[in-house]
């Protein structure tokens, strides 16, 4: 079984900063692309950074510039930097990766970290 799990989200003020982390476990062979992605009630999940294997980056232009992804291969774990948090940075923050394993590859996602961006 492969697990997903998120540290890292709470509440900041505005201008603040948070660090997400989320850690893959289990029978892994390898870890394709990592990525965080956000949540609003209501609305649909919204990609906001993704890294692939070899370290390529892409960022959804409302992150561009405040918000670094990075990732551990040998930790198997996925960061999110977040800087100059703004209120509409509140959502939770799910991480998602494609991770292979002896059935091959698919898609797993995080539980969910709450970011709550508010003075």
């Amino acid at each position: 079984q492969v697990q997903l799990v998120e540290f890292g989200g709470g509440l900041v003020q505005p201008g603040g900063s948070l660090r997400l982390s989320c850690a893959a476990s289990g029978n892994i062979f390898s870890i394709g692309t990592m990525g965080w992605y956000r949540q609003v009630p209501g609305k649909e999940r919204e990609l906001v950074a993704t890294i692939t294997s070899v370290g390529s980056t892409n960022y959804a232009s409302s992150v561009k510039g405040r918000f670094t992804i990075s990732r551990d291969n040998a930790k198997n774990t996925v960061y999110l930097q977040m800087n100059s948090l703004k209120p509409e940075d509140t959502s939770v923050y799910y991480c998602k990766a494609r991770i292979f394993t002896v059935g091959g590859p698919r898609d797993y996602w995080g539980q969910g970290t709450q970011v709550t961006v508010s003075s």
